[in-house]
């Protein structure tokens, strides 16, 4: 039970603050890491793919060994002390209330027809190009992100933080702390495929290895979230049926092997459709179409994907928590 609570607790504090942009961050050190190490073995090897290799390597060991020996210290002067870094750590890996905060933004400036601040705000949490998107454009971008980052926002800190969590007791660690350290090391993975895991020239074959690692360590996470989302769909009186349909016919149409999963989810329940021609830097890539054009995108869609990214985020720990106590027999 109080496991239980712990896990909550993260969570509630991360609907309720967000990242205060004053306060220190373990994902801003986890860039700024990322940011030294690429400066670093860009010096030191000629070979880019091995120099993004040993980049991963340095931000993995020294995010791991830092918030290990800061919960282990905790745990030397107090138990209680080391379970609340743990729930600290545990809420700055989730990101759901940032994105929604982001998103709502989005919308409010497509409700009040200002479309250029639209295109202004949606552009701070998407990669392509936003200055030709129309109102359908930008509310398309963003109904996308937030489906996409439901895996990595929430769901997969979540779940590489609660395996952990089962295997703390092996290494001498509570539950907490485990969970902590899972979901941290995720974070630091999926930290360095946002800075260094693009296929343009400079990070083609640096960022390679770094996208990969992120590539593996969504692939459950992100299979599993259509199943959640869907059971979201179903209790908002979404199409929870179609949106099982569609994630069966396009999951795998989307450029990225995990991206398609949520987004084709998201689709159905909302009987929309995604992807399609979109641009970056300056150039056209042409995705492909995910869900059926059913009706046209509206700013309205985007809070209901956050509507969706919630509850399916919430049925998804249940499950996570339950799994647990069928294995361990605790709470």
């Amino acid at each position: 039970m109080i496991y239980s609570l712990q896990i909550f607790l993260a969570i509630i504090l991360d609907a309720a603050l967000g990242d205060p942009r004053s306060w220190p961050h373990p994902v801003k050190m986890m860039g700024r890491l990322c940011e030294k190490s690429e400066y670093l073995t860009r010096k030191l090897l000629t070979n880019e793919f091995m120099a993004g290799c040993v980049t991963v390597l340095i931000v993995l060991s020294v995010t791991l060994a830092a918030v290990l020996l800061i919960l282990l210290g905790m745990a030397g002067i107090s138990r209680i002390l080391a379970d609340i870094t743990a729930i600290f750590f545990i809420y700055t890996s989730v990101a759901a209330r940032d994105l929604c905060r982001h998103s709502e933004v989005v919308y409010q400036h497509l409700q009040a027809g200002n479309l250029a601040e639209a295109r202004k705000a949606v552009s701070m949490i998407v990669g392509r190009d936003t200055e030709i998107l129309d109102s359908a454009g930008v509310s398309r971008a963003c109904v996308e992100t937030v489906a996409e980052n439901s895996v990595d926002g929430v769901i997969a800190p979540l779940f590489w933080g609660m395996v952990c969590g089962l295997l703390a007791p092996i290494c001498g660690l509570s539950a907490i702390s485990g969970t902590a350290l899972g979901a941290v090391l995720y974070k630091a993975v999926n930290t360095m495929d946002s800075m260094i895991g693009y296929k343009n020239d400079r990070y083609l074959h640096f960022g390679r290895a770094a996208a990969r690692l992120d590539d593996v360590c969504n692939f459950l996470p992100a299979r599993l979230s259509p199943i959640f989302l869907a059971a979201a769909a179903l209790l908002l009186s979404l199409d929870a049926r179609q949106s099982l349909r569609i994630v069966l016919r396009d999951r795998l149409r989307h450029a990225s092997p995990n991206a398609g999963h949520p987004e084709a989810a998201v689709a159905g329940a909302l009987g929309v459709r995604l992807g399609g021609p979109s641009r970056y830097f300056g150039g056209v890539v042409d995705k492909a179409f995910i869900g059926d054009d059913r009706r046209p995108l509206t700013p309205q869609d985007i809070l209901t994907t956050n509507r969706l990214m919630y509850l399916g985020s919430l049925l998804f720990i249940l499950f996570m928590l339950a799994g647990r106590f069928l294995v361990t027999g605790l709470i």
